[in-house]
């Protein structure tokens, strides 16, 4: 020991305060200090504001010299590294110091993402249902190798091997509380990618959704598969429907792929389109609730009214439809047209 503290004396000040650091954090390691502890102390070693952000949960932790959270508008960063997992970036670390940076401050920088890693390793993410929109687009893109799939589910959360189910979702309640109600009891990651929000869970329940939710929920187990199945009963759901499973679609599903100029010229979407630009628009909301419940007073319920002004409603449809909605061949027709209407408008 005496001849290491002797050969340790020789070294340059640089050197001599790299080998500080790093047993700094190797005697936190041993301590197995949680995230917010390793930031303080770090803070407490800089001498300045210290930041850590994992992307899988999105938590960032700002801490000042004094070991409390950092009040004043963050600074730009003095000095960043990344946080690596498994090769895969997960997270930075950066330092916030006002004037030049410090010849260690790349050393403790290094040495506090080795350990930012370890402790996400070893406690896993934190059961929050918002993620990194950027690991959902991972796991859920058609153009990701199985590896890197894989990877971005780990760090997500959800344990290798389990088949994630996913759910397209517009909504006007925040994306976490729609998550939680699709799955209350298990692991939940919900995140925006472009005009829809996506939902990631191994085990889905259909909830009773709040007014101003639509959701659709994809069948097959891939989650690159379950992404475009969801997308596509997402279309299909109404405020009278406003969960649709894809596996409950069956040959609807087939609309779907209908070429759009096709569907426009079709002679009873045109008709559809008609009553919707017309004084009437509202029409269209009766034919629903009587294609969704098959009978007239099934409908009024529905709808909240008398059972006659759904009759002469349907009756004024059937007209500027030229079909006889009280045959079942009638009922079918105009809910194809409906339904194929509504998919035009994505």
């Amino acid at each position: 020991m005496e001849a290491l503290a002797e050969r340790l004396s020789h070294l340059d000040p640089h050197a001599r305060g790299a080998i500080r650091v790093v047993a700094f954090y190797d005697a936190l390691m041993r301590r197995r200090v949680d995230l917010p502890a390793l930031v303080r102390a770090s803070a407490g070693l800089a001498g300045c504001v210290v930041g850590s952000r994992l992307h899988g949960t999105g938590q960032v932790i700002r801490i000042a010299p004094d070991g409390r959270q950092a009040s004043t508008p963050p600074r730009p960063a003095s000095t960043t590294a990344p946080i690596t997992l498994d090769e895969e970036e997960i997270g930075t670390v950066w330092l916030e110091r006002p004037g030049p940076p410090d010849p260690l401050d790349d050393v403790l920088l290094d040495r506090l993402a080795i350990a930012t890693a370890a402790v996400v390793e070893r406690h896993g993410p934190a059961r929050t249902t918002m993620a990194d929109p950027a690991l959902v687009e991972l796991v859920i893109s058609s153009d990701t190798d199985e590896a890197a799939r894989a990877r971005a589910l780990r760090l997500l959360g959800f344990a290798a091997g389990l088949p994630v189910r996913v759910v397209a979702v517009r909504s006007r309640l925040p994306l976490d509380q729609v998550g939680t109600l699709f799955c209350p009891a298990r692991t939940v990651k919900a995140a925006p990618l472009a005009d829809v929000g996506v939902i990631l869970a191994t085990t889905l329940t259909l909830p009773r959704l709040p007014a101003g939710v639509r959701a659709g929920i994809g069948a097959a187990e891939s989650p690159e598969l379950s992404w475009r199945q969801a997308r596509t009963a997402l279309r299909f759901a109404t405020p009278h429907r406003p969960v649709v499973s894809y596996a409950d679609l069956g040959a609807w599903a087939l609309l779907a792929r209908v070429p759009r100029d096709d569907a426009r010229d079709n002679a009873d979407v045109a008709a559809i389109a008609r009553i919707a630009d017309g004084p009437h628009a509202m029409d269209l909301e009766t034919l629903d609730a009587y294609c969704a419940t098959g009978s007239l007073r099934g409908a009024a319920d529905l709808l909240h009214l008398h059972h006659s002004s759904v009759a002469r409603r349907l009756e004024r449809i059937g007209k500027s439809l030229g079909i006889e909605l009280t045959e079942p061949t009638g009922l079918i027709r105009a809910g194809l047209a409906l339904t194929t209407w509504r998919l035009l408008d994505g």
